[in-house]
């Protein structure tokens, strides 16, 4: 069974802007990639609100990533962006919704969501809080269990949960 699946990747390094030979620090990644986010958005079926464009630009302006609502949320304040938890919350559950984001949960309490929303699997590092991409080859998986009647496999997630060795 092909579990892969394929999806855009944008590179939207942020450069320093020059102003009168001094470099300026740029608005929060939101002028590196405005146009991008616009086209993700809307290639996706979603309207690029102001606030999901800002919320955007944090979250596809870095790379790959791994984040938590609260680690967004933090982002968006550290940069002085007027957002609720609600409007973080939301925009994630579509971002999600529309295949953009992953959500990985690693416990019953916190889930991460992974800008990659192709298959592959996670190590999660208890008592640091950091979800890692498992590296290729990944997990190899011989055999899955048969669907219940009526339901189809839909994904599999696989997150092994690491701690730091006693010595």
């Amino acid at each position: 069974m092909d579990m892969t699946t394929k999806a855009p990747r944008i590179d939207n390094r942020p450069q320093p802007f020059v102003d009168a030979g001094r470099q300026v620090r740029p608005k929060p990644a939101m002028e590196a990639s405005e146009h991008d986010c616009v086209g993700l958005f809307r290639g996706a079926g979603l309207r690029p609100t102001r606030q999901r464009m800002m919320l955007g630009a944090i979250l596809f302006g870095k790379g790959g990533r791994h984040i938590t609502a609260e680690m967004l949320h933090a982002e968006a304040v550290e940069a002085d962006l007027q957002v609720s938890m609600a409007t973080v919350y939301n925009n994630l559950k579509q971002l999600t919704g529309v295949g953009l984001l992953r959500q990985i949960g690693v416990d019953g309490s916190k889930s991460f969501f992974d800008t990659n929303p192709t298959t592959h699997h996670h190590f999660y590092v208890d008592h640091e809080d950091r979800l890692l991409d498992v590296p290729e080859p990944g997990v190899e998986i011989e055999q899955l269990p048969q669907p219940l009647p009526g339901y189809e496999i839909s994904r599999v997630d696989v997150v092994v949960h690491l701690r730091r060795k006693q010595v």
